[in-house]
């Protein structure tokens, strides 16, 4: 079972044996992309791990499992982050006995920055009871498609909102979408050039021993809330798949139109295809 912690960007896994909290998206060290534009920040990264720590403190989780992106910068390492990541980590371990990331599109040469200590999973994924966790911005294992619920990060989901006078605000959200199996399981075979025999399902059965259970998609908010997220209520129908971030939400076995979105304090907005209004 999991479950969010409003009115924080976490979730609460909790097993027989274990409870894991989850978040996703820390980006530390972004704070170095805007010095490159000559706009200077002091490192944000102490107040990222005061609120984590907060948390663990509150929850008391064993685990600690981070959907991607705990870097900036792509495919290397910037100074900031060469000393910001080890320090964040470190004071992490007195907090979880374990810490395991789950790689995203912003975490190259991540491995020397972190304690080895922290366990480093693959794009692709990994299960946890029921359900599935991947970050994004590729597709995840089809053995995932053995889980009822998939959580993903990499997002950073916001929903925007215009007065008549034209004031705008964004808000981060959760977003809960519905999510057809059928679909999902046919398209992720066919990444893994596994042709389809007879049906999506069986032929899921026949090659990775599992039922195709997948009925919906949580994407998490980004727990650094510097950041900015394009709003899921902006994209009009005109434009092209292309347009939505990562490669599941563009298969079209996700319904995003009719996504439920609550704010971080759990309060219900409506469905993206309501709240397109708005903006």
């Amino acid at each position: 079972m999991i479950t969010p912690l409003f009115p924080h960007p976490a979730a609460l896994l909790k097993t027989q044996k274990t409870r894991t909290m989850v978040i996703a998206d820390l980006h530390i060290g972004w704070e170095m992309a805007l010095a490159e534009k000559g706009i200077h920040v002091p490192t944000q990264t102490p107040k990222l791990l005061k609120k984590l720590v907060a948390l663990t403190t509150t929850y008391k989780p064993q685990n600690l499992l981070i959907l991607g992106d705990v870097k900036h910068t792509v495919a290397k390492a910037g100074i900031g982050e060469w000393h910001d990541i080890p320090d964040f980590f470190n004071e992490l371990k007195k907090q979880v006995q374990e810490t395991s990331v789950i790689r995203g599109n912003h975490d190259g040469s991540l491995e020397p920055l972190l304690p080895e200590t922290v366990k480093i999973q693959p794009a692709t994924g990994i299960t946890m009871g029921e359900i599935g966790f991947f970050h994004g911005h590729q597709w995840p294992s089809p053995t995932l498609l053995g889980c009822k619920t998939l959580v993903m990060g990499h997002v950073h989901p916001v929903v925007a909102f215009r007065d008549p006078a034209g004031f705008r605000i964004s808000r981060q959200v959760w977003v809960k979408a519905d999510c057809n199996a059928t679909a999902l399981t046919k398209v992720l075979l066919q990444k893994h050039k596994i042709k389809v025999e007879k049906t999506p399902e069986e032929t899921l059965r026949k090659h990775f021993k599992i039922n195709a259970r997948t009925t919906q998609l949580f994407i998490m908010p980004s727990f650094n809330d510097f950041l900015g997220g394009r709003p899921l209520n902006e994209r009009r129908l005109d434009q092209p798949k292309t347009d939505i971030v990562g490669p599941v939400l563009r298969s079209g076995a996700v319904n995003m139109e009719n996504a439920e979105t609550y704010l971080l304090d759990g309060t219900f907005l409506g469905t993206l295809s309501q709240l397109k209004t708005l903006s």
